[in-house]
């Protein structure tokens, strides 16, 4: 099974991907980790990217994709994956369906998560982030065990600039904007989902899961 987790920011993209990856024994593919990893290991697109990050840039989206499609040659993805954080817009869906094209893959679904912009801000107002391993936390929905130290890795925990209140109402016109033509190319296709992902993390998880079982009837589901 092949899924595309797509919505706006705070709406919970990776932590769903993440455990929907677990509960259906499929491959997470997250852009972010793939950012990262590639910079850890010092390869000649992390370096590039690396280059653009330092000059306080977006790494290109020609890179990214360059990355995705690497990616998507590891054996892991044989039985399917989650993807999410990638596309974020029409000519992201684009690069894409060339590399899934090049690649001869098939999406399954796409599952737009809706959230409203209320609890958007509330969430992403309160998130916290590692400085070492990139995991997040919520200052109410998710408190570490101990204040301001990362659970997983000991890492110090802080809130990016980006997380303010008045940035997150900016982004999110900004996504508002981009959006539409992404949602419209998937619904052409007749493969987009909408689910509302306002409620608890373990709901959103549990109406996806029987999402994916009324349309494949998967056993691992």
């Amino acid at each position: 099974m092949r899924i595309v987790l797509l919505g706006p920011p705070g709406a919970g993209k990776g932590t769903q991907a993440k455990k929907l990856a677990e509960r259906l024994s499929l491959a997470h593919i997250s852009t972010g980790d793939i950012l990262r990893q590639n910079v850890k290991d010092g390869t000649a697109l992390g370096k590039e990217a690396k280059d653009f990050m330092e000059r306080g840039l977006l790494v290109p989206d020609e890179l990214m994709s360059k990355m995705l499609l690497e990616r998507f040659s590891q054996s892991d993805i044989g039985d399917g994956f989650i993807l999410d954080g990638y596309p974020r817009n029409f000519a992201q869906a684009k690069t894409l369906e060339d590399i899934f094209r090049q690649k001869n893959i098939e999406i399954d679904m796409v599952v737009y998560l809706d959230s409203s912009d209320k609890v958007i801000i509330q969430r992403l107002s309160g998130r916290l982030v590692c400085n070492t391993c990139g995991a997040n936390f919520h200052i109410t929905n998710m408190p570490p065990k101990t204040k301001g130290i990362c659970d997983k890795c000991g890492g110090t925990l802080f809130q990016r600039t980006d997380d303010k209140e008045e940035t997150i109402k900016k982004r999110l016109e900004v996504y508002k904007g981009e959006v539409s033509g992404l949602i419209k190319y998937y619904q052409d296709k007749k493969k987009l989902y909408r689910l509302s992902a306002d409620g608890q993390a373990d709901v959103v998880l549990e109406e996806i899961v029987a999402l994916t079982k009324k349309l494949y009837g998967s056993p691992k589901v």
